[in-house]
């Protein structure tokens, strides 16, 4: 440095020590700036001290040599503590060129860079607030120095901030928040520990409110919990949890809706493989259970995002159970925020506000007490939730991303790696969609539907349970009467359909002309017998272990009475008889053994009614496909004298290994509780000879075998009818004409004409039997050739 240069008003003594390398001799120079300083203080000579501090910083503080500079701080700080209270009126100048120091490459002026600073914002204290952005910034530089020294200086300029910060109510957040939201992004762990740590001072002042500002700052905070520092992690946890107290303190302050894609991007983990992520995905879970508690409707529109990070926590096991059960709560509670108001259109709301009327009906909403989603009521109730309302009386305008979830749903079950849980929640939230938003569901339906389908091969039988329970909304709700009745009509002939029994009283019957569909059972219900029995067709592996379990649930979801018309309808067009016949021995199976159809076989013992007798003609047509499952099917109608006729038919049908079996599985069945009331009919001989006449065909029908043996022995047992005449006539005579009154009932059924029509399906099964013989001796003549 030139020492020639005039630098008054200090003095050439000042100015030697303050380039002179001891330390020593620069703090001698800083006493005497002091003591000059203060003499100007006094003189209240502002334009001098002006003077001082400009050449200290110009000449001495950014100097290129680095004694100087050295000298140059000192000297500030020795301005600064002259100065005292009025230092506020100096402090931009003061400040900016020790801040310029920070980034020396020499780590000793650094730590006397910060040393001169703490001393100058000592003395000004609360008078530093407006330059904070410029004291942030330099400090959030000297928290990841490498050097220990500076940065133990730099945490104690740190503190001293801090104590500033907490003291005073003149922090300007707002022009502070566009840095915070910068730095908060940095990887370096110290600087991370600096921003986290600002940010726990600035949320517990209260008169600072950060949790405005919250959306801009949330995202860094996440990533920041991602961190490697188990100390960093564990402050981000503890400033985490003091907002989310805040939040639930004061919710009608919060923006929800800004937050709420940011949360659905953490709730997803990236990388499962690094625990930390568990962490961040944990809270985020925990956080977006009360967001959607709290907001209530507001979170509705961001649903789909939701969902595509909750729905595959569901799956998750022990490892992450905590963050499956928050991911079940934000599941669960976020269903229960859709309502029959999102059915609406926009214009339709804005219409029937105009006319004081609502543009439909609301449906009737049933409570579940086990809090399951059953299909066999009209709507799900569920228990009361505290949501946020606001101050104002309108309601807030919220739209359902119906679309959007409906792909998320969709998306979910075409994913072969779909979990179990996540499946049935992606169920669950279907048929809760199809009973709140019929209407707008059903818009999605042709795309749904082939899908819904598949799913019922899947491995759990609580996934098909709920997807039969999607299906059968799908088939019986009102919403779904579309013109794809018209396309059934010239496929069913006065197919008659029942009411699901909800209320457990016996349903009504409904005469449909020339369609499958009424108000209850849609256009979609014959549409859906129609792909279920294609589905069997190709899957015979589904039909064989899963067909009866289907049919049976199906029973219970709509009706017992329309599965089994249909099916026997759609059936009797079959064109592959072996499939046909194979469908109609599961069908009466599940007749006559399952306890989910004993109101259907009481209708069908009872033919005193065109319903019953109607049914009973629908279902022995089809029947006709499988022999002896027509004949047990005339033994459950008590037709005992039409089950002889067709039996004397069987010496004209191939008795083949397969008929037999299924025989011996008719004489099983008939000691079965099902047909005591057969059993006991043996005892009226008179009354019911064809009865015996049956049961003796199926025994000479038999070979010498275990069920041979049986039916043997019980046909043995038949009394002889002169024995059981009891000695009142006039009781005896009572019992014909009843017998006698209960078969004039029947006569409106044309037995002969379903013999015929028995003899036309046999005579095609052995055309066709008889066509796979000629192709099969032919292939096994060409392999011999």
């Amino acid at each position: 440095m030139n020492t020639e240069k005039d630098f008054s008003p200090l003095t050439p003594n000042i100015v030697r020590a303050l380039n002179d390398k001891l330390y020593e001799k620069r703090k001698v120079a800083a006493l005497e700036i002091e003591k000059l300083v203060r003499e100007f203080v006094a003189q209240n000579n502002a334009t001098q001290i002006r003077h001082v501090i400009q050449i200290l910083a110009s000449e001495f503080a950014l100097s290129q040599h680095p004694h100087s500079r050295k000298g140059g701080l000192i000297g500030l700080a020795a301005c600064s503590i002259a100065l005292g209270k009025d230092s506020g009126l100096y402090l931009k100048e003061l400040i900016e060129p020790v801040l310029t120091c920070f980034n020396d490459s020499d780590s000793r002026l650094r730590y006397y860079a910060c040393e001169a600073l703490y001393n100058i914002v000592k003395v000004a204290r609360g008078a530093v607030l407006p330059h904070f952005n410029l004291l942030f910034d330099g400090l959030s530089k000297l928290s990841a120095d490498p050097d220990p020294n500076v940065k133990s200086g730099s945490e104690l300029l740190d503190r001293l901030l801090k104590d500033i910060v907490t003291e005073s109510n003149k922090f300007d957040l707002v022009a502070f928040v566009p840095l915070l939201r910068e730095r908060i992004y940095s990887n370096n762990q110290y600087a991370r520990q600096f921003i986290i740590s600002w940010i726990h001072v600035l949320e517990c002042v209260p008169d600072i409110h950060l949790l405005d500002y919250l959306p801009e700052i949330l995202d860094g905070l996440f990533q920041i919990l991602g961190d490697n520092s188990k100390e960093i992690r564990r402050t981000c946890e503890v400033v985490l949890g003091e907002f989310l107290k805040e939040i639930k303190k004061t919710p009608s302050s919060v923006k929800f809706a800004e937050m709420a894609n940011i949360l659905v991007i953490h709730c997803q983990v990236a990388d499962e493989s690094k625990l930390t992520n568990d962490l961040i995905q944990l809270t985020a879970m925990t956080w977006m259970r009360e967001f959607i508690q709290l907001a209530g409707r507001v979170m509705l529109p961001y649903s789909s995002g939701i969902l595509t990070a909750v729905l595959p926590c569901l799956s998750y096991d022990d490892r992450k159970k905590n963050t499956k059960e928050a991911a079940s709560s934000c599941n669960h509670s976020l269903m229960k925020l859709v309502t029959p108001e999102d059915d609406y259109d926009e214009d339709e709301e804005v219409k029937s506000e105009s006319t004081g009327s609502p543009s439909r009906e609301e449906p009737k909403a049933q409570s579940d007490g086990n809090d399951m989603l059953n299909a066999s009521q009209e709507s799900v109730g569920f228990s009361n939730i505290s949501f946020f309302t606001p101050a104002s009386t309108e309601r807030p305008q919220v739209t359902l991303d119906l679309d959007g979830i409906v792909q998320v749903l969709d998306r979910h079950l075409h994913d072969s790696s779909t979990g179990m849980m996540t499946r049935i929640a992606v169920l669950k939230w279907l048929y809760h969609l199809y009973i709140k938003t019929p209407r707008k569901m059903f818009r999605h339906t042709d795309s749904l539907f082939p899908m819904l389908l598949k799913t019922l091969s899947d491995e759990s039988d609580e996934v098909i349970l709920k997807d039969l329970e999607v299906l059968a909304e799908i088939a019986s709700s009102p919403a779904g009467q579309t013109d794809l009745a018209g396309s059934c009509d010239n496929t069913v002939n006065k197919l008659e359909l029942k009411v699901p029994d909800k209320s457990g009283q016996h349903p009504s019957a409904k005469a449909v002309d020339s369609s499958p569909s009424t108000p209850s059972m849609n256009s979609y219900f014959y549409k859906f017998m129609i792909n279920l029995l294609k589905r069997f067709s190709l899957e015979r592996k589904l039909l064989e272990n899963r067909g009866g379990f289907i049919i049976r649930q199906l029973c219970l979801l709509l009706h017992a009475e329309n599965i089994f018309h249909s099916m026997a309808d759609i059936l009797l067009k079959e064109e592959d008889l072996k499939f046909a016949s194979t469908m109609v021995q599961t069908l009466n199976t599940i007749l006559l053994t399952s306890a989910e159809l004993f109101q259907l076989r009481n209708q069908l013992k009872d033919l005193r009614t065109p319903e019953n007798c109607a049914l009973f003609c629908c279902l022995y047509r089809s029947w006709c496909h499988n022999p002896v499952a027509t004949v047990s099917l005339c033994f459950l109608t008590q037709n005992y004298k039409h089950a002889y006729d067709l039996i004397q038919k069987f010496g004209d049908l191939e008795v083949t290994v397969d008929f037999l079996m299924e025989v011996d599985k008719l004489v099983q069945l008939i000691e079965s509780p099902i047909f005591t009331y057969l059993r006991l009919q043996l005892l009226d001989v008179e009354n019911n000879p064809y009865l015996i006449k049956a049961l003796y065909g199926l025994l000479m029908l038999l070979p010498q075998s275990q069920a041979f043996q049986l039916l043997s022995h019980r046909l043995r047992c038949v009394p002889n009818p002169e024995l059981m005449r009891t000695v009142d006539e006039s009781k005896y005579m009572d019992s014909k004409q009843q017998v006698a009154s209960k078969r004039a009932s029947q006569i409106q059924i044309n037995y002969n004409e379903l013999l015929q029509h028995f003899d036309r399906v046999q005579s095609k099964h052995l055309e066709v039997r008889h066509q796979r013989s000629g192709r099969a001796n032919e292939h096994s003549d060409r392999k011999l050739i």
